[in-house]
């Protein structure tokens, strides 16, 4: 507490200032203020905090621990100091007496918060209870030269977070929790596509077109070929080649990149899965889809309900199902064939719907009035065709595409079809598609439309952002808060 105090009164520099000289009288000791390996060959191994905690036996007072981590309290009371060491499991107090650290003790009075050290002792508990390790030995592993934040609120200022992440990590514990979920997340989601027969796989970041999705690329250039590429906007075409190839059920979980903005639910790099199976359809994506997110929420929730944004996310099956056109009518309150009416409440909302093909207006309207009604999850299918050109026709009627996205908390979570396998069509759809691209976008994937002529078996397709999904079980109200290294502006400005 007084320390704490003291070094409130500091500036910055004062604060690295005071810190050095310690520093500097560390290194006249003898001692390493950067210290080397605190377990190796020749001893016992470093335990977690949570593991030394766990194997606490009153019965037994010889007990001896090896921990190490970093000093989140610090309490200074003359002949003995109480101190907390923090690592990625928890945390554990540590006493450090005069009596049993002999020469160490000189370089004990010299620590501060944020230093890294490891402790050798016995196990016993305090008067008031409290696990503690009393150190027989000390090593400092790292001196920290600038002071952690206050260690009753963390790093609490947002942008510092995002922009300081290795700070926010170890001051705000709750913060490493989310990451530590977020591989577990990943980690089913891998084993749950491999149990059912996926193949995982790699496909290219860089591509000399870009395809797969309609969104603005990031550009760079390959100097020795002197060729343009592009960071992927989607790995679907590389995806659906591999069918063609006859690898029938793949998936890949990596990175997209989108030239676009930035928000709560955006980041121009960002992680999806992606998964392709053959002889599959739309509806078994649905299937596995519902299947996989109930999964990761029974881990986390007996009742499959779990808190998100101030509100409650029912996950319970079955899942709504509901076409396009009938959640159109439903929120709108008109048909999305009445085109007049549409374009009536696009301008309502002060869209420039003047320049909208009619299909364009009535989904900028479906956006603006349905999606954010779509809370528990709801899958929205058979979307208007000509905003699906990889999209398989619904039969018996071309102006519908078997097409779903899955809806949670007002946010699209994944996009999903019965992909389309017909060559000349998607050629076609192609053209359709690029006529309205910038010249240097608008490139046909000819070699795509090839390997669809040497034949491709109808399959059911999906991709979901993994960041979202990590948001809703996490209850993460931004998806910066998911990501560990998020883009931001310039400092400054």
């Amino acid at each position: 507490m007084e320390q704490e105090k003291q070094e409130k009164e500091l500036s910055m520099n004062e604060y690295e200032q005071v810190r050095r000289e310690k520093l500097i009288k560390l290194s006249a000791m003898g001692v390493d203020p950067y210290g080397g390996r605190f377990a190796d060959s020749k001893s016992a191994a470093v335990e977690a905090s949570a593991a030394i905690k766990e194997k606490y036996d009153p019965e037994n007072e010889e007990q001896v621990v090896r921990g190490a981590g970093r000093i989140v309290l610090h309490r200074d009371i003359g002949k003995l100091i109480f101190i907390t060491l923090r690592d990625w499991t928890g945390t554990i107090q540590v006493g450090l007496s005069k009596n049993l650290l002999g020469e160490t003790w000189a370089a004990a009075k010299l620590l501060d918060l944020g230093d890294i050290i490891g402790v050798q002792g016995t196990l016993g508990k305090t008067k008031t209870g409290e696990v503690t390790i009393w150190a027989t030995e000390m090593k400092l592993l790292c001196k920290a030269t600038l002071p952690p934040p206050g260690k009753w609120h963390g790093l609490q200022d947002v942008e510092q977070r995002y922009r300081q992440r290795y700070v926010d990590l170890f001051s705000n514990p709750e913060v490493m929790g989310t990451f530590k979920d977020r591989v577990a997340i990943i980690g089913t989601v891998r084993d749950y596509l491999r149990g059912r027969g996926f193949l995982e796989v790699e496909t290219p970041m860089m591509q000399s077109i870009a395809g797969g999705a309609a969104a603005r690329p990031f550009v760079t250039h390959h100097n020795a070929l002197d060729l343009e590429l592009y960071l992927r906007i989607a790995p679907e075409l590389y995806l659906k080649r591999l069918l063609v190839g006859g690898m029938e059920r793949v998936f890949e979980i990596n990175r997209n990149f989108r030239n676009e903005g930035i928000s709560t639910q955006h980041n121009p790099e960002f992680t999806m899965c992606e998964l392709y199976q053959a002889y599959a359809d739309y509806n078994v994506m649905m299937d596995l889809m519902e299947e996989l997110v109930c999964q990761l929420v029974r881990e986390r929730s007996a009742d499959m309900k779990l808190e998100f944004a101030g509100g409650v996310i029912d996950y319970s099956k079955p899942w709504a199902r509901k076409t396009y056109a009938e959640l159109f009518a439903e929120h709108v309150g008109c048909e999305m064939s009445d085109i007049a009416a549409v374009r009536a409440k696009a301008r309502k909302l002060e869209m420039e719907e003047k320049h909208m093909s009619d299909t364009v207006a009535v989904n900028e309207v479906f956006e603006e009035l349905v999606e954010d009604k779509l809370v528990n999850p709801t899958f929205v299918k058979d979307y208007p065709a000509e905003l699906c050109p990889l999209t398989k026709r619904k039969a018996g009627d071309e102006t519908i595409a078997e097409r779903f996205e899955l809806f949670v908390a007002g946010m699209e979570i994944a996009n999903a079809y019965t992909e389309l396998n017909d060559p000349k069509i998607q050629e076609k759809n192609f053209r359709i598609q690029l006529a309205g691209q910038e010249e240097t976008m608008a490139v046909m994937d000819d070699d795509f439309v090839t390997a669809l002529k040497y034949g491709m078996p109808p399959a059911g397709g999906m991709g979901f952002g993994v960041d979202r999904l990590v948001m809703l079980l996490t209850n993460s109200s931004s998806i910066r808060d998911v990501i560990l290294f998020p883009l931001m502006r310039p400092s400054g400005e």
